[in-house]
């Protein structure tokens, strides 16, 4: 891989990250029509560890807070909220044990499996606009739900951001909540990931195929565009509908799928 398509894929991790799109669909995609050799799951994960950190940056006071709250050894507010993340963490915790080799197999997908879950991403954003409960602040059941949501999308196509903020809306939680608990809840998952990959050394040239300036390249540009896109997300489930995302999953996964087909 060269240093111009690292920072292309890249960009396009950091932009598709937070928006309702699928950011592991569209580099399966864009390295089909680059003609880029799958880099495999160390890339994957270190883009993604850099959309993390633009989610750190960009919710610092937030995390803080958290982090504060937590320090004081007394159930509050914020404790209860990080109690809430940890138990969304248990599915995806689950997949990564025990069906690790699977869930690399699927960065291998083709086009027409990007494209079906892409389908089912523009149904679910669909249906979150219409199957709403009343607004409610996040309770536990909810943070298991959404969890089950966030494991549910290790598959390329299916969006993360778009399935637990779908999910999360279906069930009522508040618009400005659900946005920032679908950010929050996928720090330490992300970033113990790449925290293992590091230390075993999965990083390396060997492992990956991809020399270090690459590497580096693509991760800077997925921390730049990530922050960007990350606070344009935020504003828009707080304002704004997903439907027109909805189209946009629609016609990329039918140009996928039929582009195979004929």
């Amino acid at each position: 891989m060269s240093t111009i398509e690292a920072i292309v894929l890249g960009i396009l991790q950091g932009l598709t990250e937070f928006l309702p799109v699928s950011s592991s669909g569209h580099l399966v995609l864009a390295q089909d029509l680059m003609g880029v050799k799958a880099p495999g799951i160390a890339f994957e994960i270190m883009v993604h560890a850099a959309t993390v950190m633009s989610t750190i940056v960009v919710f610092r006071k937030e995390i803080w807070l958290l982090l504060s709250g937590l320090f004081k050894f007394k159930y509050n507010s914020e404790t209860a909220y990080l109690l809430k993340i940890a138990l969304s963490m248990i599915p995806i915790l689950i997949i990564g044990v025990l069906f690790k080799d699977n869930v690399e197999a699927l960065f291998g997908s083709g086009r027409v499996i990007v494209g079906s879950f892409l389908l089912l991403t523009a149904l679910l954003l669909v249906l979150s606009q219409y199957l709403k409960s009343r607004e409610k602040d996040l309770k536990y059941g909810d943070a298991l739900l959404i969890g089950l949501a966030q494991a549910c999308a290790v598959i390329p196509g299916l969006s993360r951001s778009g399935t637990t903020i779908s999910v999360g809306l279906m069930l009522g939680v508040k618009k400005g909540e659900v946005a920032k608990f679908s950010f929050l809840m996928v720090l330490v998952p992300i970033l113990g990931e790449a925290f293992l990959q590091l230390i075993s050394g999965e990083f390396s040239v060997g492992s990956t195929g991809i020399a270090a300036i690459p590497l580096i390249c693509g991760f800077l540009a997925a921390f730049l565009s990530g922050l960007f896109a990350c606070k344009v997300m935020i504003a828009l489930v707080k304002r704004a509908k997903l439907t027109g995302f909805a189209i946009y999953c629609l016609i990329i996964g039918l140009i996928s799928i039929f582009s195979v087909i004929f």
